[in-house]
């Protein structure tokens, strides 16, 4: 598993070359978030191995669906949190997360 762990997390890397995670002024070094979390998603992956394939991609669908909600929140607070209105379309939030960031 551990070469799976590493391959993920090298296209974690390649991932964010197109949308990179803002990293600042976290107490944590990025390789190690990352592997801690390429470890984890690997983790959860062999959990499945019973599942029939049908199964398991909706499984790890329904984990990405999880993730991209919790980032949508988590972006929301950010704007609020910066005094930003907050856009009351959620699909041009969702759109334009990637453009706005919270300074």
């Amino acid at each position: 598993m551990l070469t799976s762990v590493l391959q993920l997390q090298e296209l974690m890397k390649e991932v964010e070359s197109e949308d990179p995670i803002d990293f600042a002024d976290l107490p944590f070094e990025e390789d190690d978030l990352r592997l801690l979390t390429a470890n984890h998603i690997c983790q959860m992956a062999a959990a499945l191995d019973n599942f029939s394939e049908e199964d398991r991609h909706l499984t790890l669908l329904a984990v990405a669906a999880k993730l991209v909600l919790e980032n949508m929140v988590l972006h929301i607070r950010l704007i609020r949190q910066h005094g930003q209105d907050v856009e009351l379309d959620l699909a041009t939030i969702l759109q334009n997360m990637r453009s706005k960031r919270p300074k």
